[in-house]
């Protein structure tokens, strides 16, 4: 059971960094399978398809992701401090993804999704789940901001809608001109959108 909980683990891990590196469409199970150092039989011992290991894979990812992202948006932090903090990590971490692989990559889920949006509904079901899940630890942030009175959101969804679209766009911007430099400017930009009026040093 350990080697082949660690085979599907290793496609699952193979299937985000090709897709993320390269295309959705452009990646075959050939590839997964050579990257992973998995037999394409073992493939279909656990998948029925690539979309199927993509949705597994995705979740997976997110299952990692989870604790940081509790941990970032924790109701002990204050709410504008989240937003810091979050914004803050995603352009130290681009910057650190061009130093290593020569390439801005933004968000995966963001990218698979628009790749994938008018093809696989099955997986653009998970993906929106994602994207959803991120868009909640946003809105719950500025309904506790509007209740201390730091901003005027009354309308917390909305609000957290605006500020998600504007944070995926810049990351796609940044990913198509491969420069991180774009990033640098989100933590004081998302202040602006939240109607929080200051001056934000960047980390």
């Amino acid at each position: 059971m350990g080697r082949a909980s660690n085979a599907r683990q290793r496609l699952m891990d193979a299937v985000m960094e090709l897709i993320w590196e390269n295309s959705y469409g452009a990646v075959t199970i050939e590839a997964i399978c050579d990257k992973a150092g998995v037999k394409k039989g073992s493939f279909y011992y656990f998948f029925d398809s690539k979309s199927d290991l993509a949705a597994a894979a995705l979740k997976s990812s997110w299952d990692d992701r989870k604790p940081a992202m509790d941990a970032l948006f924790s109701p002990t932090t204050p709410p504008l401090e989240r937003f810091l903090k979050f914004f803050q990590g995603v352009y130290k971490r681009q910057v650190e993804i061009k130093r290593t692989c020569g390439q801005v990559l933004g968000c995966p889920i963001f990218t698979l999704g628009s790749e994938v949006c008018t093809q696989d509904p099955k997986l653009v079901k998970t993906i929106e789940q994602l994207l959803k899940n991120y868009i909640h630890y946003f809105e719950n942030a500025i309904r506790d901001a509007h209740a201390r009175k730091l901003i005027s959101a009354p309308d917390a969804a909305c609000k957290a809608r605006l500020l998600f679209a504007y944070f995926e766009g810049a990351l796609t911007q940044a990913r198509i001109q491969n420069d991180p430099g774009l990033l640098k400017e989100l933590p004081q930009r998302a202040m602006e959108l939240l109607g929080y009026e200051t001056r934000v040093r960047a980390a």
